[in-house]
């Protein structure tokens, strides 16, 4: 888990942002939350849902307030948000930029797409810029096959993108 500006430094937002540390607390005391841990394991979710849409991504001391108001393991927390790629605990740019890497998408130049993105932000698939603007990855298919290779931004979508107008998908977001 990393901050680009934290110089070493990990992250608290639980006191970073009280005010949001204080709506994620009331939602989940507003559930049943009992001494049961299996029962409490049925919610982790659903806070952790809540966590990413407050705070943007779930870093460790996040991770731990929601594993200690649900009396579960911090491990069990952290292997969710591992397993499922909805969940992060990285910070994740304003502008999500998403490759599409399904078959059509792929044999149509999606890797060369990929490239260029990666070359003109200067960051990995899976990174985000240091100014916290995009995040760069790849999804498996958006139905938009006919549109190959896609691209989306956000919830946007590109089709028919081609290595020469990467660059003026990445300035429509400046």
């Amino acid at each position: 888990m990393s901050c680009c500006d934290c110089k070493g430094k990990k992250p608290n937002l639980i006191l970073d942002f009280p005010d949001k540390t204080e709506k994620l607390n009331a939602f989940i005391d507003a559930l049943d939350i009992g001494l049961d841990r299996d029962r409490n394991r049925g919610f982790l979710i659903e806070c952790l849902h809540e966590a990413q849409n407050l705070f943007g991504y779930l870093p460790r001391s996040v991770q731990q307030f929601v594993a200690d108001k649900l009396r579960l393991h911090l491990s069990e927390v952290y292997g969710v948000i591992s397993f499922y790629s909805y969940f992060t605990d990285k910070p994740v740019g304003k502008y999500k930029i998403s490759v599409c890497t399904g078959t059509a998408c792929f044999v149509r130049g999606a890797e060369a797409i990929l490239d260029e993105f990666k070359r003109l932000l200067v960051i990995e698939m899976g990174e985000t810029t240091p100014d916290e603007k995009f995040s760069l990855g790849t999804l498996r298919c958006v139905g938009a096959c006919s549109l190959a290779p896609v691209v989306m931004v956000n919830e946007k979508v590109y089709g028919k993108v081609t290595t020469k107008i990467v660059a003026e998908i990445i300035s429509e977001c400046k």
